[in-house]
């Protein structure tokens, strides 16, 4: 199993406690380390979104797939041409 599907079945067991709030969490990509993620529905604008993501999502994703170091919101991924600056 590589490790998007690692953090597919990760983020399936996350999953049905976001929805239960009326939001949602899709993968975005996985680079040099770092779980980029999406919140939909309720999360997005979520005040409480950080908190979410650092203090659940994360711990989680770094505890169950190897090579997991960070996770950030889809947003924060630096964009290419900043890459090769």
């Amino acid at each position: 199993m590589n490790i998007e599907e690692q953090i597919e079945m990760t983020l399936d067991k996350i999953r049905p406690f976001i929805q239960r709030d009326g939001g949602d969490v899709t993968f975005d990509s996985f680079e040099d380390g770092i779980v980029y993620l999406n919140f939909l529905g309720a999360c997005e604008g979520c005040s409480m979104i950080g908190e979410t993501l650092s203090s659940g999502v994360a711990i989680l994703l770094q505890e169950e797939v190897p090579g997991v170091i960070d996770v950030k919101l889809s947003s924060e991924k630096p964009k290419k041409e900043e890459i090769n600056k």
